[in-house]
């Protein structure tokens, strides 16, 4: 898979990703009263999206891999959020388990495209 290809793919699932967060968002404060931690998973979860877009426009690779490496962290973030959510019983399993495994698959993509960088540099 070519760098472009690989960058539309996350765009496309790291957007596809934030509005899945912001519908989990709705039902946590809405249906379970829980705001605290859904509010830090809101931030976390859209800001994947973000720097992925942030750093497609980045104006050198130094700039590109620092907001991917962003992004990363957030996804990392919102990993932990969503797993405590779980355990703390505000986020069923069958939900947990569908949304945490996209923001897997997020991270690996996101890694493949650092180690491409680095292997290219």
């Amino acid at each position: 898979m070519a760098e472009g290809k690989k960058e539309n793919v996350i765009c496309d699932k790291s957007y596809a990703f934030a509005l899945r967060i912001i519908k989990l968002y709705k039902y946590l404060t809405l249906e379970q009263k829980e705001f605290i931690l859904s509010k830090q998973l809101l931030r976390s979860g859209t800001s994947i999206g973000a720097n992925v877009e942030e750093a497609i426009a980045a104006s050198s690779k130094a700039d590109f891999v620092h907001k991917l490496n962003i992004a990363a962290k957030e996804a990392r973030e919102t990993a932990y959020w969503l797993r405590l959510l779980k355990d703390s019983h505000y986020l069923p399993e069958n939900a947990f388990e569908s949304i945490y495994e996209d923001g897997i698959e997020i991270r690996r993509i996101i890694s493949s495209i650092l180690i491409s960088m680095k292997s290219n540099a």
